[in-house]
């Protein structure tokens, strides 16, 4: 036994000393088992000592180059799908990276609901369906993901803090994005190529945490986030300083809410913490310098998008959504250099902290930003509306509707029912559609969640029927109509869709 723990700490020192002297260093999410994007140029780079000489070869093609700088990049060729392949990396030393894959790969990105596992997470609801899926995932090795651990960054970092290529199976994939795995799964069994996933989200985060601070100092309706996160920083040890000395009077004031919200049965408050450092918050282009910056340009087809529910209280009171998250897009784009590559996101999911102006902010990102769609889950709720819903094949299996459409061109629909235009008709106004597919369809009863008001701006629930591909909307005690909405709550419950099963987006016509 002491022999064999003589060769092990022999061959550790080893392997540490050939790390150390390593000079050529691809970047890491260059590693095993990763897929690359297919028919397009995909640049590999990484660093090396200046002025050394590094060779790759990859799938049949060989480029050598010197690092500048101490930096290398190299652009591959256009490739097939298929694998797996190894790439070969040469300088002062050889890096060989093994079972590649060549496909399809898409970013994931957002928030909680993107984050969340298809394996069990603690304090969190357990995903619909997730034994039956972890135990077919066996049967899809060519999907895998790259995870992006959590970091923030006050400056953009040429690298993640660590990350892994893992390949599907029963037990890795209880590590993958559920959202992200079903959207994958989706797109694998139409296309039949390898599918690879780049997830890099963050729970609880604000649109501009994933935007780039020079991004939102030039937009003249966001530069006040920069303004407010500069002050925020000189008032933090103040600040800080002022929390610790109250501390236990905040704890008391928190445990006597507590109690009280258990004997009235309503929500618990959240347990108070002391004010975060700003720089290591990630606010204000803190996640995009540590989570997105260091992975481009590594070729995408697109990207998945799951986030707004911590910019859903700022929508009601501000229209700041509704740039910034076109800002967001526009922003990706270009630093990708890929031209308007397919954003697809997720409009938020029915909850009494999800406001309808966030969801209004997102269906108005379809007529902002070019080549985006949304997908609707006003039906994939959790019966207690938990924020976290653990109803996510749908979703994931509606943005891959989206991504067949938008970027593999087939003549699908892929969208629900798209408010277009309104026509007062005597005592009714007529309500048109974009995305009707095969035709509009009131799901199990009459159609429920419209409202309308006259010129006095009081809506009332309404009597709405669908006739051909449009919806005529009135009520009894409403004579000369103006406006209708069609569930612009926090919680809509409602049921119309196209005959594609797809469900109708909420909506107001009184816009303003």
């Amino acid at each position: 036994m002491k022999n064999h723990n003589h060769y092990f700490s022999l061959f550790i020192c080893t392997c540490f000393a050939i790390t150390v002297n390593a000079t050529v260093h691809p970047n890491i999410i260059f590693s095993d088992n990763m897929v690359l994007q297919r028919g397009v140029q995909v640049p590999i780079w990484g660093t090396a000592n200046i002025g050394e000489k590094v060779s790759i070869e990859f799938a049949g093609q060989k480029y050598t180059t010197v690092a500048k700088e101490g930096k290398w990049l190299f652009t591959l060729k256009p490739l097939k799908a298929g694998g797996p392949f190894i790439m070969v990396i040469k300088g002062e030393n050889t890096i060989s990276i093994s079972n590649i894959l060549v496909g399809e790969v898409w970013l994931c990105s957002g928030q909680s609901n993107m984050e969340m596992l298809l394996g069990p997470m603690k304090g969190r609801i357990t995903i619909e369906n997730a034994k039956e899926t972890i135990a077919n995932a066996i049967n899809y090795p060519t999907i895998r993901e790259f995870t992006v651990a959590r970091d923030a960054s006050d400056v953009s970092l040429v690298e993640v803090k660590k990350g892994r290529w893992d390949v599907c199976d029963s037990v890795t994939v209880k590590s993958f994005s559920a959202v992200g795995y079903f959207f994958a799964n989706a797109l694998s069994q139409k296309l039949h190529v390898p599918i690879g996933l780049i997830h890099s989200s963050f729970g609880g985060t604000g649109a501009e945490r994933w935007t780039s601070r020079e991004m939102l100092e030039s937009n003249t309706e966001l530069k006040e986030l920069v303004s407010k996160y500069e002050k925020s920083i000189v008032s933090f040890s103040e600040r800080f300083q002022k929390y610790k000395e109250n501390e236990a009077a905040i704890i008391e004031a928190w445990n006597q809410e507590v109690l009280l919200a258990k004997e009235n049965k309503t929500a618990l408050p959240k347990k108070p913490i002391a004010p975060v450092e700003p720089a290591k918050s990630g606010d204000c282009g803190g996640l995009f310098n540590a989570m997105i910056a260091p992975i481009i340009p590594y070729a995408i087809k697109g990207v998945i998008w799951y986030q707004g529910e911590h910019d859903s209280n700022k929508a009601k009171t501000s229209k700041e959504y509704q740039t910034l998250f076109p800002a967001l897009i526009s922003d990706w784009r270009s630093r990708w250099q890929q031209g308007d590559f397919p954003f697809l996101y997720v409009q938020i999911a029915p909850n009494e902290k999800n406001t309808p102006e966030l969801r209004e902010a997102q269906l108005l990102t379809l007529q902002r930003s070019p080549n985006t769609a949304m997908a609707v889950i006003t039906d994939c709720v959790d019966p207690t509306f938990n924020i976290h819903s653990p109803i996510k094949k749908p979703v994931g299996d509606r943005l891959a509707l989206a991504a067949r459409a938008l970027a593999y061109n087939e003549k699908i629909e892929y969208m629900g029912p798209i408010y277009q235009s309104m026509k007062i008709e005597g005592n009714s106004i007529r309500i048109s559609f974009t995305h009707i597919g095969s035709g509009l369809l009131a799901k199990e009863s009459d159609l429920i969640g419209f409202a309308i008001a006259g010129t006095d701006a009081n809506f009332v629930p309404a009597k709405a029927i669908i006739e051909g591909n449009t919806v005529l909307v009135s009520a009894v005690d409403v004579i000369n109509p103006t406006n209708v909405r069609f569930g612009f709550v926090n919680i809509p419950i409602t049921n119309l869709y196209n005959k594609e099963g797809l469900p109708a987006s909420p909506f107001r016509t009184d816009l303003p």
